[in-house]
């Protein structure tokens, strides 16, 4: 036997005991995998149970190696599982490096809460603000010296869900974060902005932009500070 086929027979393995877990237990709500486990045959079979509805499903996507390839889960797959639980959570870690993003966030996809553990480039963020229209919740950890104006304001207009961010090592002008709370307005619940992401410009200053961003939240806000010891 191949080592792809190798990998193959052990996927429909695992696939094959989690169906067999959710035949059993009809309280299963919740469910944690390893990207490499997902599969578009496993999703449809859990569209198919009719006793199972997840309300959380939590996937790992994480690079073991540089350069690592991941497979692609279709649309299609992701549509069944909306319509057969339409309420769900579907929360994703990435912990990848730049270029092996390309898989990732090309059609559609409903994820609700989506944490990069590792810097992400603008282009996959710009995918982002396309393609996940049921996003909640947003953590960028870095992004490097490029700014994310454009893609902030694309994620403002299209995820129309989104009620918490929180953004590392990045940069954004300060023009374009207020334009971006004010078009998500109160509906912010959480939002974490360190002070060296926020960049001066000819409208705010970082003194300014505090009392800008509080007016359009409905609270007081301020960016986080870095801690000096």
């Amino acid at each position: 036997m191949s080592m792809s086929s190798a990998g193959v027979s052990h996927q429909s393995a695992v696939v094959a005991g989690i169906l067999c877990v959710a035949d059993q237990c009809h309280g299963l709500r919740e469910l944690a995998l390893n990207y490499h486990l997902l599969s578009d045959e496993l999703l449809l079979a859990l569209s198919s149970e009719k006793h199972v509805h997840l309300e959380h499903l939590r996937i790992d996507v994480v690079s073991e190696n540089p350069g690592q390839q991941f497979h692609t889960i279709k649309k299609s797959s992701w549509d069944a599982m909306v319509r057969h639980s339409p309420k769900f959570s579907l929360v994703m870690y990435f912990f990848l490096y730049e270029d092996e993003f390309g898989p990732f966030f090309r059609d559609e996809i409903p994820v609700t809460h989506l944490y990069f553990g590792r810097s992400v480039s603008k282009e996959v963020l710009g995918r982002v603000g396309m393609n996940c229209p049921r996003l909640v919740e947003l953590v960028v950890c870095a992004n490097g010296l490029r700014p994310l104006d454009e893609e902030l304001i694309r994620i403002a207009e299209r995820c129309q869900h989104l009620s918490a961010i929180g953004l590392g090592e990045c940069e954004v002008s300060c023009s374009a974060f207020v334009e971006f709370v004010k078009m998500c307005g109160r509906r912010l619940s959480q939002l974490s902005i360190m002070e060296e992401v926020l960049i001066p410009d000819h409208k705010y200053s970082l003194d300014e932009i505090h009392w800008e961003v509080s007016k359009h939240l409905g609270r007081v806000w301020f960016p986080d500070m870095m801690p000096t010891w």
